[in-house]
């Protein structure tokens, strides 16, 4: 671990003080050196793995949100590689740094978004129309703009500014529904300011997910659940992850010790899931095949089943032309006596929990078993008037 130091780099440097009385220098002295004590750390990383670094003191929980990224004159010098300061909360025990220092003079995000726009212009009432949220996913910013966006380039820019370690602003437009693009879940985005290169690295609760957020869908709604598949799941238990996508629950799961098989129909996903498998070294634990989830339901002995797709049956028109519930057959087949169903549905407000709860019940009439419930939970709001939930039932 490294002590901080006190390098001359842009927000880093001492300021330095030129007197002439003695008394007036231990002064000044003894000032800066209060100011050096107090003074935020920074870990300073070359700019060519920064965004790499950031995620890794994300997930140590050591990185610092209330301070910008910024650039390090020191990066500069020619014939030297670029560097940035990562503003942390303390040295990181896991994350490789070039050194941690001392900001003087730290750039704190005192400034929202509105703050933003309204420097560039922007009334009250053209605020108003301005979007309400927005998710960073690793390098990349995702924001659904508003119909009566006064200058969505604007909002772009100033999200970037607003975001410093991020690269890429794309507007979130939803998930296609027609074609090989709807059946694959592939999500609808357009560039609106920052780089065209859009694969970057997400890191949640130390799970590492590469991605291009312009080509697979990556829902930070979903995190908490994601969070808790790899807290549920036993050493060496045998799962069933019949939707992996990227390797949402996959790679938690995995990274606790269960022993996944996971299906994917998306190509592109389905490279992302055994990339992300061998990035997060659980290659080992995780049997991917590029299927129908349904070709293999009869091949498997799990002990846990996750469902983590919930189809078209939410009432809109799409390829994606079967609901979770048709696969539950599939899964009970699958799954071992005494094992748990992870059950995802879009259900209307108004029949929580009464038809994911009916139609597991069915399901498991047919199959000629029994369940229990362990948990009912809501993942996020899907759209106006309809929850995405989870199930948790476990069938003798």
């Amino acid at each position: 671990m490294s002590e901080p130091s006190e390098n001359s780099t842009e927000g880093l440097e001492e300021t330095d003080a030129h007197v002439h009385a003695d008394s007036d220098a231990h002064a000044v002295d003894a000032t800066a050196a209060i100011a050096r004590a107090d003074a935020p750390l920074a870990a300073i990383v070359e700019k060519s793995r920064a965004e790499t670094a950031l995620e890794s003191l994300r997930a140590e929980g050591v990185y610092d949100d209330s301070r910008r990224v910024r650039e390090t004159e020191a990066g500069n010098r020619e014939g030297t590689p670029e560097k940035v300061a990562l503003p942390v909360t303390e040295p990181p025990s896991e994350t490789p740094v070039l050194e941690i220092v001392r900001q003087l003079e730290p750039a704190f995000r005192t400034r929202n978004l509105d703050d933003l726009l309204a420097e560039r212009g922007w009334s009250d009432a053209d605020l108003e129309r301005a979007p309400g949220s927005w998710a960073v996913v690793g390098s990349v910013v995702l924001v659904s703009i508003p119909e009566d966006c006064p200058d969505e380039t604007a909002v772009a820019e100033a999200l970037l500014e607003l975001h410093g370690e991020a690269d890429t602003v794309l507007a979130d437009e939803g998930i296609e529904n027609d074609g090989a693009a709807g059946t694959y879940r592939e999500p609808r985005t357009r560039l609106l300011a920052g780089e065209s290169d859009t694969e970057t690295i997400h890191t949640e609760h130390g799970t590492r997910y590469g991605l291009d957020p312009a080509r697979v869908m990556f829902s930070p709604g979903n995190q908490a659940e994601r969070a808790r598949m790899g807290e549920v799941c036993t050493e060496g238990e045998r799962v069933f992850d019949m939707f992996a996508g990227i390797g949402y629950f996959t790679l938690p799961m995995a990274r606790n010790g269960a022993q996944v098989t996971a299906t994917e129909i998306n190509p592109t996903a389905f490279r992302y899931l055994l990339e992300n498998a061998v990035l997060n070294e659980v290659s080992d634990r995780v049997d991917a095949y590029m299927a129908d989830c349904r070709d293999l339901a009869g091949e498997i002995e799990a002990d846990r089943v996750v469902m983590g797709y919930y189809g078209s049956d939410d009432g809109e028109k799409s390829a994606r032309a079967e609901a979770a519930h048709e696969f539950l057959d599939d899964a009970l087949e699958a799954l071992v006596p005494g094992g748990v169903v992870h059950y995802h549905e879009a259900t209307p407000e108004s029949r929580l929990w009464e038809r994911p709860e009916a139609r597991l019940e069915r399901a498991v009439d047919r199959a000629g078993r029994s369940l229990a419930y362990l948990d009912r939970r809501r993942v996020k709001s899907h759209s106006a008037g309809v929850a995405h939930v989870v199930v948790d039932v476990r069938v003798e």
